[in-house]
């Protein structure tokens, strides 16, 4: 195995597409996933696992049944096993995101803006 140094910047500027993860990082079966979003996501949840979001750049919310976090660049949340939230973002924002490596980024509820097709790069 070749360890080598990865660089958030040079990464997040081979994405030129919005909402489309792309897996930067694996360690011990868990995915680093860089993301550009701009769009109100979906209600869902995980039931089998936490969810880490760094904000790398940008701005955004994150609804929960009871509140809204805001999160702005450099500043990250947990979001616990089984909680229900909703990602939204007005501008474009980039994120990093650390889950399990089989983790579908609609969790329980599937649909159109499912992305399983999360290819290295």
């Amino acid at each position: 195995m070749s360890i080598s140094v990865v660089n958030i910047k040079d990464k997040l500027s081979k994405i030129d597409e919005l909402h489309k993860y792309k897996r930067i990082a694996r360690m011990n079966e868990v995915d680093f996933k860089l993301v550009r979003m701009k769009r109100e996501f979906i209600w869902h949840k995980h039931p089998e696992t936490d969810e880490v979001f760094m904000f790398i750049d940008g701005s955004l919310q994150i609804h929960l049944r009871n509140k809204t976090l805001h999160l702005e660049k450099g500043e990250m949340v947990v979001i616990s096993k089984g909680v229900e939230h909703k990602p939204a973002s007005q501008s474009e924002c980039k994120i990093l995101l650390i889950e399990p490596a089989k983790t579908v980024n609609t969790g329980h509820a599937g649909g159109e803006m499912t992305d399983s097709d999360v290819e290295w790069i």
